[in-house]
């Protein structure tokens, strides 16, 4: 690919940002805390390259930016405190962790296959006008690769990305610089996640599973067995393919990482709501998005 055009924050910008969000491609926004690297959270293929411009990743839930605070709660289920939170501190560098809604729509790949999503409203004006040009929730991570430093200039994320991705959009320098503060308000107390610009009145939470982006990483697994580099499957395993082993759901026909990250989640799902008591997966050979099922996998079947 050819290194990323860079423009600016205008209409005209903010429009050619739209176009790639709505074919699938990961855009470089700027936001008040980091540029982002924004794609659509509808659409699992678009978040799968999100995390192949990143390079070797892993799964991780991702923040789900939205316009409003009436449309995050179109997608997660807002209790009292979390509703407080959200009318004090957005549009702003905070991020609640919530419930995810049976019927809000977004790719199994941007909870990492979670009951809860991570959302936020931001206020930089260039990302609040990509989200009214696009119309659709967007998922976006820090636009860096994988491992280094955030991106709190367009010039940090050529950087950082190079020709990994089409398009940045400039919009200056970040005026938080760190990343948004984390909350979850799933029942309970409120905890925090992550320390960030915003100060809140939540016990932090030093372990335990992964639910938002900047914490320990952690497995999603099923709750039946599951076996891996599996070419054939037993008459009670339900068989995950790849490639040319089809299996009973494949995750890319065509040997697609892309497409194979994308339908992860979703064809875990499926298998787990099977009859058959024990799962199987194909081999997923190659580097980077390949790379980082099989990490995901190896998390999932390892002992519980």
């Amino acid at each position: 690919m050819p290194p990323p055009a860079i423009l600016p924050a205008n209409s005209d910008g903010i429009a050619s940002a739209a176009r790639l969000i709505a074919e699938g491609q990961p855009v470089a926004m700027p936001t008040e805390t980091v540029y982002g690297l924004a794609a659509d959270a509808t659409n699992g293929e678009a978040v799968a390259r999100i995390y192949a411009a990143k390079g070797r990743p892993n799964f991780n839930p991702l923040i789900v930016h939205v316009a409003t605070q009436a449309a995050a709660e179109r997608i997660g289920v807002f209790d009292a405190a979390a509703r407080a939170l959200a009318e004090q501190h957005w549009p702003g560098p905070l991020t609640l962790v919530v419930p995810l809604r049976a019927d809000a729509g977004i790719a199994a790949l941007v909870t990492a296959g979670l009951a809860t999503i991570a959302l936020r409203v931001p206020a930089h004006p260039a990302m609040q006008a990509l989200l009214a040009a696009t119309g659709m929730p967007l998922a976006a991570p820090s636009a860096n690769a994988s491992g280094k430093i955030s991106a709190t200039r367009a010039g940090h994320v050529l950087a950082s990305l190079g020709d990994r991705i089409a398009l940045i959009i400039d919009g200056g320098p970040c005026e938080r610089g760190i990343e948004s503060t984390i909350v979850a308000a799933t029942g309970g107390p409120l905890r925090l996640l992550r320390r960030g610009p915003i100060e809140v009145d939540a016990a932090e939470q030093a372990s335990g599973p992964i639910e938002a982006p900047g914490q320990l990483a952690s497995h999603y697994a099923p709750s039946k067995p599951l076996r891996l580099e599996a070419i054939t499957a037993a008459d009670d395993e339900f068989h995950i393919g790849f490639g040319t082993v089809t299996g009973d759901a494949s995750l890319s026909l065509s040997g697609d990482p892309v497409e194979a990250a994308a339908r992860l989640f979703d064809l875990l799902h499926q298998a787990d709501a099977s009859s058959a008591p024990s799962i199987a997966v194909a081999p997923v050979p190659g580097d980077g998005l390949a790379a980082a099922i099989r990490d995901r996998l190896k998390r999932a079947a390892a002992p519980k």
